[in-house]
């Protein structure tokens, strides 16, 4: 591999503990190794001391599972913040709403972005967009994201990895090169 990024953030988005009840989210999700394969690049970027933004979605909803009150809204232990580390709180789909994500990635002059997480087709796709529009070169890692089955308008039901290709397909060339981690691994 020729290219290596230049000081790329590491943005993990609402790898928390309230997405282990599948059931509550749609009954069936996809790529399994997710949050594992967000930990591999996790370790890579504290051993390059490499800027990392951990994103926690606390929802507004009093019986929403990630409530901050709720115990789901905890990090999962695979992806836990070290002390140190950036917090993004966030109550849209979006890490750079309501937040200052956006300042701190400028502060810090960086413009490549790394982005894991869940759900693919919901915060993951709103942020890599926006990250995209913003101008920054993202890197969206196919199998560090995951996604949960999905009723359609009609009842249908449609599978998560459906759901998740199709939405990697939607961002990929417009707003993010979507890539895996081995990719990620190689150019960091």
């Amino acid at each position: 591999m020729n290219i290596k990024l230049n000081n790329p953030a590491l943005i993990l988005i609402d790898i928390q503990k309230g997405f282990h009840d599948v059931a509550y989210w749609g009954g069936d999700r996809n790529n399994a190794d997710a949050e594992q394969k967000a930990g591999e690049l996790l370790e890579i970027w504290r051993s390059k001391k490499l800027p990392i933004f951990h994103v926690q979605h606390c929802s507004s909803n009093p019986n929403s599972i990630l409530n901050e009150t709720s115990p789901g809204n905890e990090f999962q232990d695979i992806v836990k913040p070290l002390e140190g580390e950036k917090i993004i709180k966030k109550n849209v789909n979006s890490a750079f709403i309501g937040t200052n994500l956006k300042e701190l990635i400028d502060d810090a002059k960086i413009t490549n972005l790394v982005i894991v997480g869940l759900t693919t087709d919901h915060c993951v796709s709103t942020t890599t967009r926006m990250a995209g529009n913003f101008g920054y070169t993202v890197y969206l890692v196919s199998d560090a994201t995951a996604t949960f089955n999905k009723k359609g308008i009609n009842g249908e039901e449609f599978p998560a990895e459906l759901i998740h290709q199709t939405a990697l397909a939607s961002l990929n060339d417009e707003f993010a090169q979507v890539v895996t981690s081995e990719f990620i691994k190689e150019i960091v």
